[in-house]
This record gives C-alpha cells, sequence and structure tokens, in this order.
C-alpha cells in the first residue's frame, strides 16, 4: 500500500535526519562543509514530524500511544544490521516483517467502525430530520422536504437532464461540495440524485437527506465523504430537459 510505503520512506529519512544531526562527523573542513546546516536539519525534522502528522490524520488512524511510536522510531534509528535478516528483526518489540499485516488490520479495524458509527449516526439523523420537519421518506430511504414543488414539469426518465444549484453538506454540517448552475444526465449521479430529482417539479427548491446505500457507499468519496455517510443535499431545480434520443440517418 503507498501509505506503508511512504512509512518506509519517512523512517529512513528519520534515520538520515538523525545522521546529519550526529556530533561525530568525519571528513575534513570542506567535505563537512557539504553536511546539510543545523537550520536545514531543523526545518527537515519538523516537516517530516508534520508529514507523518498528516499521513495519521488523513487515514483514519485515530488516536496512537505516542510513546510507543517515539520507541518504535528510537529503535529503529539504534538497530544496527541489515533489515530482513534475523539478528536485526530481534532487536524490535515485534518484527518489523510484520508491518504490513498488523497495520493492514489496524487500519480495517479502524474503517469499519468508522463505516459502523456513520451508518449509526446517520440513520438517526434521517429520523431525526423527518419527525421535526414533517418530511416524507421514500421505500429506498431517501428523506425529502418540499419546500417549493415547482411546476408540473418534471424529470420522469434517468435519461433526463436537469439544471440545478445545490449545496451537500455532511450530516454535522460540513459543506463537502456546492455549485450553481451545473447540468448533467440523472443516469450520470448517485442513486439518491437519480431517485430525488424526480421528486420536485421544475423552479422547485427540496431537501435530500440521503443514505449510504444510495449515495457513495461503505467506500465513501475523497477525503471529507467517509464510508456510510448520509449526506445532505438542498436542490434548486432550476431547468429540467427531457432526453430526446437522436434521430436516426
Amino acid at each position: 500500500m503507498k501509505l506503508f510505503r511512504f512509512i518506509a520512506i519517512a523512517s529512513a529519512a528519520a534515520m538520515m535526519l538523525a545522521c546529519s544531526g550526529s556530533s561525530k562527523v568525519e571528513g575534513s573542513k570542506a567535505v563537512r562543509d557539504l553536511l546539510p546546516t543545523k537550520g536545514q536539519i531543523d526545518s527537515a525534522a519538523y516537516l517530516l514530524g508534520v508529514n507523518f502528522g498528516m499521513v495519521i490524520s488523513q487515514n483514519n488512524f485515530g488516536e496512537l500511544n505516542m510513546a510507543q511510536l517515539r520507541k518504535g522510531m528510537d529503535d529503529a534509528l539504534k538497530a544496527k544490521g541489515v533489515p530482513g535478516d534475523s539478528a536485526y528483526s530481534k532487536q524490535f518489540k515485534i518484527n518489523p516483517e510484520e508491518m504490513n499485516t498488523v497495520l493492514n488490520n489496524f487500519v480495517q479495524k479502524r474503517m469499519a467502525y468508522s463505516a459502523g458509527l456513520n451508518k449509526e449516526k446517520g440513520d438517526q439523523f434521517r429520523k431525526d430530520f423527518m419527525a421535526k420537519n414533517n418530511a416524507d421518506s421514500t421505500v429506498t430511504g431517501i428523506v425529502y422536504l418540499i419546500q417549493d414543488s415547482g411546476s408540473g414539469v418534471r424529470a420522469v426518465s434517468d435519461r433526463d437532464t436537469v439544471k440545478v444549484n445545490y449545496r451537500g453538506t455532511l450530516i454535522d454540517g460540513t459543506e463537502f461540495d456546492s455549485n450553481n448552475g451545473i447540468s448533467f444526465p440523472l443516469n450520470r449521479v448517485i442513486p439518491g440524485w437519480t431517485e430525488g430529482m424526480k421528486l420536485v417539479g421544475e423552479g422547485g427548491k427540496i431537501t435530500l437527506v440521503i443514505p449510504a446505500e444510495m449515495g457513495y457507499g461503505e467506500r465513501g468519496a475523497g477525503g471529507n465523504i467517509g464510508p456510510n455517510a448520509t449526506l445532505v443535499f438542498d436542490v434548486d431545480l432550476l431547468e429540467v430537459h427531457p432526453f430526446v434520443a437522436p434521430a436516426e440517418n
């Protein structure tokens, strides 16, 4: 995995930085002058720490035992020999050869937890939204609130095109997307949109609360939409353009 390749590279960089900061520097002055300055060493060390922090925060690692993280780095810096050799591996609390297995299992457990928690919270949010707003729901689980029903012109086919203004948020109010005056055919979007845009007429306004099954599912999307995330869209349906089959030659 790319994540674990990065960790290996970062560990090697940490060792290089440690060597750069060693008080025992060999070579003539001309050779020693080729080394990074203290300021460069400090900057590189800080940014390496930033990268570690970004990896931890962006890959669903949750709260880690920082003392164990530091111990692992210290052990790697002190270890003698060639990585992969049995003598080298015995210097560690856990064999480094087990890294991919241990980290993969850890990340999978964290993802399963996030998916379960998101679904639990999303289901409750939809129930609360319905009760609070006297909203309706579809058999697929979409909860919707029509603020303006619009005209009698509606999308009826998945191949119809709509032009909309919209704002998409998570259930905590975090905005992950918005757009004004964008057009798209209904068969090119998430199922919740395909179904939801048929519930209101041209010129209307609707709020859609879309369960993960009708959104991005267990995989999520990008950095903001997690696994099993329930999505909220406020939509102004500006125009509906029925699908017209191309003329046969």
